[in-house]
């Protein structure tokens, strides 16, 4: 064993040799690989191989073209085998539901510069004689996928990181770690301990367990996956592509003359999940025909040469699946010198070249050149802790993996967790609840006999009148919500106001009662974080954040915060429940219900005062995020219900409702207002985002200065634009839906949704700054129909001069 490493990579399967491949390619050539077997013996070596690209969202879709363009050029540079093949992918449909989604991945393929046609089932047939067309309407194609051999893409990846110095220690267990202070410092094997600066866990479906020894919470569950591989099939098409039939829950491809044929099946099964042995190497699981049959059945009626081809085995191969299906990558929140690359859900093959290279630019620069917020393993948040969460709701993940994935679609496992002192109040006046970051929110409410439930459907749904009535209402009287969700943090000390104007593009130094929206940027300019910070005394802030955002925010804080002691931070969420007071009539409302001088002159929009409603102490931060006037107002948890009654008492005779989220979302479109992690990103600057104003170059240097300095000196490259579709009725649109301007696509949609005051669909997208000025002549495809849309020339379609904010 080596005394030390710059770099120390756990796990010898297609994601750790990847991430090799890529360092060394960048000039990190000191690098060590710790494989406990030989290299692909954990879960790469039985994988199916099977390599698509086409995700919901845009950069995973690039991080996964990647790949392919990585496997098409892989064997020539290593000179070993890979087997890969552009057969293309197939994917049948034999319900309208599924025609529905198919369509939309056409449209969404487009936008993302991807190969993807509707077909007829005649023409599937001539693609792939062996299928019986026994209710298929339709299919989709994609040229561009294909498969590979996982062990030999591995193979070729490993020579490539051994050709650049690279060391690969196979047959060597990783048992433990040293530290210091909130670092590794080495990491403990059976051949010695390895001295590293960085270590990287792709320890697949071992990364929990492995995770525990670090003090590094990994949310993965390893399921036991199984498919059949068949002798050798007569006739079988020389360029069989592989197929998905997701109605039949059925993925298929060619191998040696025969088939292999798996699938997810609804009732998974759970292995070994508190922790998988380290001699599983190169080893399955027993086959399970009894359960397997839920895939057979259907499997010999979609290709009738099943019934009489010979069975060679039943692979069984465990395979680590995460909460939300999607991998876990980036650095570790709890150690400074920790990434984490694991949990692919059965797409590491189709990751893995992607995957390896967002690693070594986030160990390398700092950040991947791709936004992958989704993968990123800061969304994850306390409840994902609890092991039976996480077993429990990716349970049922795993069993939606082939399912329709329907617009709106909540999760019904695992729920509860975090709830609101409102929760039984607003179930009983008939919240219908969606879950975010554990929390248990209200999405909308069903009036008196209306069943309190989502019906899911491609088109309108039924809560859309119930949500437009909630809409109105906030515009002409006044909505309550409960957003107790928010993330809140306490920012203290003596260093504070210097600690967060140093982090902060927005100028802080304002006086106490002064509330600030604002960025942290990174050194690019881009995007980090965006929130609201309130000075309630001289040396003490109250940050906000939006629900989904709190570890990641917490953690870019507390990794610049000063070492000195000058600056206390403190997450203080469950302290305060939040109720938010919407409309033109809410100042008359919380009037009522407190004793203090509410007046404008008094409390002016952007200014926040702490005041009585009832016999509780509540800080009221007058911001709105709707286009209205309106109060968050911050309540002592236990005092919750108390001021959710005399509000509700003394709203009666205004016309009081409540509201939820996607009212929110439906405001807050015709605002013009942008969303932290749609169209607010690390790809794009304040000045992208129209949001500019919030950036305060005339202050001491803060984080990203120079390079926002340089992009108002030299003009943005990309803008924020708002665009409106006039139709006979509203279109239930898709996101990631292309934006075209004379048969070219220009962007994609960030945030879609219907303006109930407007009467219209808006749609929010970045288009080249060149683009920017056309009125007319823009198209949006949505599953796979064209509409005609307009860019507005101002983002704010409602109250653009903002009279009713500052009212």
């Amino acid at each position: 064993m080596r005394d030390s490493a710059r770099v120390v990579i756990i796990g010898g399967g297609i994601i750790g040799c990847s991430t090799a491949y890529h360092l060394t390619q960048m000039g990190w050539n000191d690098v060590v690989i710790l494989e406990k077997g030989e290299l692909t013996s954990g879960s790469t070596w039985h994988a199916a191989g099977l390599v698509g690209q086409l995700r919901s969202e845009r950069n995973i879709t690039r991080m996964l073209q990647y790949s392919v363009s990585l496997y098409e050029r892989l064997e020539k540079e290593t000179g070993l085998t890979t087997s890969w093949k552009k057969s293309g992918c197939l994917h049948l449909a034999s319900t309208k539901e599924r025609m529905h989604e198919l369509k939309k991945g056409a449209t969404t393929a487009r936008s993302f510069g991807l190969e993807m046609n509707m077909i007829t089932p005649a023409e599937a047939l001539e693609l792939c004689p062996i299928l019986s067309l026994d209710n298929i309407i339709g299919a989709a194609f994609m040229p561009t996928d294909g498969e590979a051999d996982p062990a030999g893409i591995t193979q070729a990846l490993a020579r490539g990181a051994r050709n650049r110095g690279a060391t690969i220690c196979e047959n060597t267990l990783a048992t433990g770690f040293d530290f210091e202070k909130n670092r590794v410092t080495a990491v403990q094997t059976d051949k010695g301990d390895i001295k590293c600066d960085i270590v990287i866990n792709c320890t697949g479906m071992w990364g929990y367990q492995v995770g525990q020894l670090m003090g590094v919470n990994i949310p993965l569950v390893p399921f036991q996956h199984q498919f059949l591989v068949t002798d050798t099939i007569d006739d079988l098409p020389p360029n069989m592509p592989t197929i998905r039939d997701k109605d039949s829950l059925l993925y298929y491809k060619k191998e040696v003359g025969g088939l292999v044929m798996g699938g997810y099946e609804r009732n998974g099964i759970p292995w070994s999940v508190d922790g998988v042995s380290n001699d599983f190497k190169s080893k399955l699981l027993d086959p399970d025909f009894d359960h397997f049959e839920s895939l057979s059945t259907p499997a010999m009626k979609r290709t009738p040469c099943l019934e009489t081809a010979g069975i060679k085995r039943l692979v069984n191969g465990p395979e680590a699946f995460t909460p939300d299906g999607d991998a876990i990558m980036g650095p570790a929140p709890e150690l400074d010198n920790c990434y984490v690359a694991a949990g692919f859900n059965a797409f590491g093959i189709a990751a893995g070249g992607g995957a390896g290279r967002m690693m070594a630019e986030w160990v390398i620069d700092g950040e991947p050149s791709l936004d992958i917020w989704s993968l990123d393993i800061r969304r994850f948040g306390p409840h994902h802790l609890s092991r039976s969460y996480t077993i429990e709701r990716t349970r049922e993940i795993y069993g939606k993996h082939y399912t329709i994935h329907w617009p709106s679609e909540e999760h019904d496992s695992a729920r509860g967790v975090r709830r609101s002192p409102l929760y039984p109040i607003l179930k009983a006046r008939g919240a219908v609840w969606g879950a975010k970051y554990g929390w248990e929110r209200a999405n909308w409410f069903a009036p008196d006999g209306i069943e309190p439930r989502d019906e899911l459907t491609f088109g309108i749904p039924n809560w859309f009148d119930h949500v437009a009535s909630e809409h109105r209402n906030a515009r002409e009287n006044v909505v309550i919500v409960d957003q107790s969700s928010f993330c809140k943090f306490e920012v203290t000390g003596p260093g504070a106001l210097n600690f967060l104007n140093r982090l902060s593009a927005s100028q802080i130094d304002k006086p106490v009662g002064t509330v600030v929206y604002t960025q942290m940027c990174n050194d690019r300019g881009t995007i980090e974080c965006d929130l609201t910070i309130a000075r309630i005394a001289e040396q003490k802030f109250f940050l906000v954040i939006g629900t989904a955002f709190g570890l990641r925010a917490s953690w870019w804080i507390k990794n610049h915060m000063p070492s000195d002691g000058s600056v206390s931070f403190h997450d203080v969420t469950s302290t305060y429940a939040v109720l938010n007071l919407i409309g033109p009539k809410s100042r008359d409302l919380l009037q009522k219900v407190a004793s203090d001088d509410l007046s404008n002159k008094r409390l002016p929009f952007s200014t926040c005062k702490l005041i009585t409603v009832g016999y509780a102490p509540v800080l009221a931060v007058r911001v709105t995020y709707v286009g209205e006037l309106g109060y968050e107002l911050y309540v002592p948890s236990e005092s919750a219900g108390h001021v959710y009654d005399m509000i509700c008492e003394n709203g009666r005779n205004l016309n009081l409702s409540n509201g939820g989220y996607r009212m929110i979302a439906s405001m807050r479109l015709e605002k013009g207002y942008a969303d932290w992690g749609s169209e607010l990103t690390p790809e794009y600057t304040p000045f992208d985002a129209g949001i500019g104003f919030c950036v305060a170059l005339d202050k001491d240097d803060f984080i990203g200065r120079d390079s926002l300095a340089k992009v108002k000196k030299e003009g943005v490259r990309y803008k924020l634009c708002t665009f409106t579709i006039d139709a006979d009725k509203p279109l239930m649109m898709q996101n990631s839906a292309p934006i075209m301007y004379n048969g070219d696509v220009l962007g994609v949609t960030t945030s879609v949704g219907y303006g109930h005051t407007l009467g219209k669909n808006i749609c929010f997208a970045y288009l080249p700054i060149e683009h920017a000025d056309h009125e007319d002549g823009f198209e949006i495809e949505s599953y796979g129909e064209t509409y005609a849309a307009k860019l507005e020339l101002k983002r704010a379609l409602y109250d653009p001069e903002r009279e009713k904010i500052l009212m």
